[in-house]
């Protein structure tokens, strides 16, 4: 999934190429304009950001999930049943003080004897694949494609157009993150500190137009990004660096070290069973992610999980750079044989040259009864008319499976604002909305990050699906998948889309339900049917 530009250094590198003296502004105030819901006033507390996805707007003005009143209101005294959730992704720390618990085990295998002992094609596959063995950087997939011959077609111009595109953005991109640290050299030797505060910046004295210049930019950066902002700027130096070395890079190879082709889905005996890869830094995505789902709630350690009950299989698949088809496919194949009931893919591109495949490992879900909820995009762009893979309609208009579940993400602030400016949006491919601004969780060894991006609002719906299928197993996932989007909450005001003020448009023409999930409704009405249903079964 592509990653996010940080909001403080797009403010900052508009005000580094325009040069000027310019004090950094207020934070736009946001205001009400809903019929029915008041937005909250005032600025969240860090123990209301922490969890707010789990907050309900009735009660809180706060645009969660009402995720704590299910568990206060709904679950006392009630059992549920085990859920496997498989996590399609970077791969997770399941050595991780708050997931460690509810990792998935393989009981039919024994640890470390080097024998297949389930049979299932995958030796001492114990906590579950790593499909991308030592393998950690990759191409785009566009890169991927002008790296063979051009073919004249429509899909080798596109990569072309966007891939120049691309390019020259982050060249820029490299000169102006370059900028910065340099802004920031510049700072800590006038100051003769390794680290500076607003405070520090604030008190500098000095008739050197260079050192007043860096002042102000990186004041800017500092009142956006909070004091911790010199994390923010290496995770901002390490992707524009990584797409111009990697994802980029037509002489770059990352698959080499795999072993296998990825050009043929019948080649299955690769990866191994390190299923947080060479590196665990590397595995932060998919360790947030799993947190999202089942991090340990009430343990005052870190965040909290949306779903009790429930086992993490983790499914190595997902690169820095674009996944290839074959891992996915092989991957839900890998995760649906071995268990899980729930499949969360925070994954996406462009380009898809074996979509195929990806679709026929989703028409198999479906044909097991596996729920597959994927994440939208976070390129601010209509997937009604532009490309999204993978997705569950190669038209864009009919569906081919029953069980995916398109998410969208929600800002935290309610309001005409409410949808996260990066988001992807379509009336039909986009099937709810969820939190996905500012979500924290889960981080490699031991830590714990705020994150944003669908890749966060999927995992809130998967967390949502997996509670519900815990409690309701009569539930199928085409069921399930119903609940979630029916019992939603409906928005009744206009939003701004894209990320554009200017762009407004009615909150449900942007997607298939046009409603916010809401799982404490999501789960009333579960029980509705699930009793329904077995009323039904036992009279017939």
């Amino acid at each position: 999934m592509k990653k996010m530009l940080p909001f403080c250094f797009m403010i900052a590198l508009c005000f580094a190429l325009t040069a000027t003296a310019q004090s950094p502004q207020s934070p736009e105030k946001k205001t009400a304009s809903a019929s029915v819901f008041v937005a909250k006033k005032g600025k969240l507390t860090d123990i209301q950001l922490k969890r707010w996805s789990h907050l309900d707007l009735a009660k809180d003005s706060i645009p969660g999930m009402s995720v704590d009143r299910v568990y206060a209101e709904l679950l006392k005294g009630r059992k549920g049943k085990k859920v496997i959730v498989g996590v399609v992704d970077s791969g997770v720390d399941i050595d991780h003080e708050d997931l460690k618990s509810s990792i998935w085990t393989n009981k039919k295998e024994i640890a470390g004897n080097g024998i297949d002992d389930d049979k299932n094609g995958f030796v001492d596959d114990i906590h579950g694949w790593n499909f991308l063995g030592d393998a950690g950087k990759e191409n785009l997939e566009m890169t991927r494609i002008l790296k063979k011959a051009d073919d004249g077609s429509t899909e080798y111009k596109a990569a072309k157009e966007e891939y120049e595109k691309q390019l020259a953005e982050n060249n820029q991109g490299k000169q102006q993150v370059d900028f910065l640290f340099n802004a920031n050299k510049t700072l800590s030797e006038f100051l003769k500190k390794d680290s500076y505060t607003l405070e520090d910046l604030q008190g500098i004295q000095s008739t050197d137009s260079g050192i007043n210049r860096c002042k102000q930019i990186m004041m800017r950066v500092i009142a956006q990004a909070g004091p911790n902002f010199m994390s923010d700027l290496n995770d901002y130096k390490d992707q524009v660096y990584d797409m111009l070395n990697y994802n980029l890079n037509k002489d770059f190879d990352g698959r080499k070290v795999v072993g296998d082709n990825p050009e043929d889905i019948k080649d299955r005996k690769y990866g191994n069973n390190i299923v947080y890869g060479p590196d665990k830094k590397e595995a932060l995505h998919g360790t947030h992610v799993a947190g999202i789902i089942a991090q340990t709630r009430n343990n005052n350690l870190g965040g909290d999980g949306i779903a009790n009950n429930v086992e993490i299989m983790a499914v190595r698949c997902v690169p820095n750079g674009d996944e290839y088809d074959k891992d996915i496919a092989l991957g839900i194949r890998y995760a649906v044989d071995n268990g899980a009931k729930v499949i969360n893919g925070s994954f996406g591109k462009n380009y898809s040259p074996h979509k195929q495949w990806v679709y026929d490992a989703i028409k198999y879900a479906e044909s097991k009864d596996v729920l597959f909820v994927h994440a939208a995009g976070n390129d601010a762009k209509d997937i009604d008319v532009e490309p999204n893979f993978p997705n569950d309609s190669d038209d864009k208009k009919i569906e081919f499976a029953s069980n995916v579940i398109t998410v969208g993400a929600l800002n935290y602030e309610y309001g005409e604002k409410v949808i996260a400016d990066f988001s992807n949006y379509g009336k039909l491919n986009v099937d709810v909305y969820s939190p996905g601004v500012q979500i924290y969780a889960t981080t490699p060894n031991n830590e714990y990050k705020f994150e944003q991006g669908t890749s966060m609002a999927s995992p809130n719906v998967a967390g949502v699906a997996a509670l519900i299928r815990s409690y309701f197993p009569n539930l199928s996932a085409k069921e399930v998948k119903a609940a979630i989007m029916n019992s939603g909450t409906s928005i009744p005001e206009n939003v701004v889309v894209g990320g554009n003020p200017d762009d407004k448009r009615a909150f449900d023409s942007l997607s298939k339900s046009g409603k916010i999930v809401n799982a404490y409704n999501a789960f009333k009405l579960a029980e509705k049917m699930a009793s329904a249903k077995g009323a039904k079964k036992t009279k017939g």
